[in-house]
């Protein structure tokens, strides 16, 4: 299941929610200073490619909470709504609940990224 979900999740909305990643991280390496957050952008925009088979442990520290803050405040709150809202939209058929269960998962993951390790 986890080649053809993804394989499908990819041609059925995946690329966007990945572009939408690849955009934040573009826009984060901008400066010096956004370069971390805008590769850890570029790690998660993988992840949000190809999702399945994929699990996210959630972490970290001080660091991991201050820089949530920051992300959150900036690019945090459009990437989870986008998810949410494409996650709620899947979960309408019976077919889409498991795409609308990794939109679900990337739009937690939108929300708290960092100190997050993907297995």
């Amino acid at each position: 299941m986890g080649c053809l979900g993804n394989l499908l999740w990819f041609i059925f909305g995946g690329f966007l929610s990945g572009l939408s990643w690849c955009l934040a991280g573009c826009l984060w390496c901008i400066s010096i200073v956004g370069i971390p957050v805008g590769m850890q952008c570029f790690k998660f925009a993988s992840l949000s490619f190809f999702p399945f088979g994929k699990e996210v442990r959630y972490g970290g520290g001080a660091g991991s909470l201050i820089l949530n803050i920051i992300w959150l405040i900036v690019s945090g709150v459009p990437l989870a709504l986008e998810h949410a809202v494409f996650g709620c939209l899947l979960c309408v058929t019976i077919i889409g609940i498991p795409f609308g269960m990794q939109q679900f998962k990337l739009a937690k993951l939108a929300l708290m990224p960092f100190g997050s390790e993907v297995y």
